[in-house]
């Protein structure tokens, strides 16, 4: 009930904020545009592309906006995939899996843990060429969840009830002014175990595992870096600078030259960030973590 409360209150402050500064916030980002110069030579002229998927995964277009720039660029040689992320919505994970898969065809991918790379995380860089862990790095958690709220207890005490008119034994799956039902429950753990076999079954392809073996390497464990290479699910552990080198090798470059994120973009994409995580962490529904 107190995390009910909580979210209700963030929320409510959160739209106020917005609706009392809204016009101020806007001004500031266009001076902070204004002002930050924008080095587009430099940023362009790159043999080796770094890509980064930090925070939860709730949609897929920058990353593969992204990779479909390096696709298409034939300058770059070879891509670093840097994760650190704790899983998310399951179709955005599934997206960038498979544009990492269509773009190792054409190009070397070195995929880095550089701090989490677990559940939806972990799917979308399993089709790298190699996966370089940081000893430090947290890995795994192959599972899949559907979670909600019971606020049936707080509805009664404020004296709200809902009314609905449905068709269909399964259209309030998943709702939240009563306990699930027992046919309802089932239904979801229908839709969990056929997500839950999708991901061993492509982790397995991927890594080279075998699929019998699961509940070594999946089953939710959660694994350090060394760990998980134990078990299959990293090939090397380093740092960043390993990972560098490594796809330098791979990509057959000996004078790297790493693309440069221009600062308004980085600005913006770490705003995205903090707005996904503050929406994961009060809206969750079915999602790979």
């Amino acid at each position: 009930m107190e995390r009910i409360k909580t979210v209700i209150e963030k929320i409510g402050a959160l739209i106020a904020f917005i609706q009392n500064h809204f016009k101020a916030t806007l001004l500031v980002l266009f001076v902070i545009w204004f002002l930050i110069p924008s080095d587009e030579e430099a940023i362009a002229s790159h043999n080796l592309e770094k890509i980064v998927l930090t925070g939860p995964i709730l949609e897929a277009a920058p990353i593969l906006e992204q990779l479909e720039e390096v696709e298409e660029n034939t300058d770059v040689k070879g891509v670093l995939f840097c994760i650190d992320s704790p899983g998310g919505a399951v179709a955005p994970s599934v997206e960038i899996a498979y544009a990492i898969k269509r773009l190792r065809a054409t190009k070397p991918i070195v995929v880095y843990a550089s701090g989490l790379m677990a559940s939806g995380g972990y799917y979308a860089g399993i089709w790298g060429n190699e996966i370089i862990a940081n000893p430090g790095s947290m890995i795994g958690s192959i599972g899949v969840i559907i979670e909600g709220a019971d606020i049936s207890g707080l509805m009664e005490k404020v004296g709200v009830k809902t009314q609905v008119v449905h068709a269909g034994s399964y259209k309030q799956v998943g709702t939240f002014d009563r306990a699930w039902k027992p046919h309802e429950k089932a239904e979801l753990d229908k839709v969990i175990t056929g997500t839950y076999d999708m991901f061993v079954r492509d982790v397995a392809r991927a890594r080279r595992l075998d699929p019998h073996q699961s509940g070594t390497y999946a089953d939710a464990h959660i694994f350090t870096a060394e760990q998980a290479q134990k078990v299959g699910l990293v090939d090397k552990l380093g740092v960043e600078y390993d990972a560098k080198k490594r796809l330098a090798e791979l990509a057959k470059v000996s004078d790297p030259v790493w693309n440069r994120e221009d600062p308004m973009e980085k600005f913006f994409k770490q705003l995205a960030v903090e707005g996904a995580s503050m929406a994961y962490t009060w809206f969750p529904a079915l999602t790979l973590k």
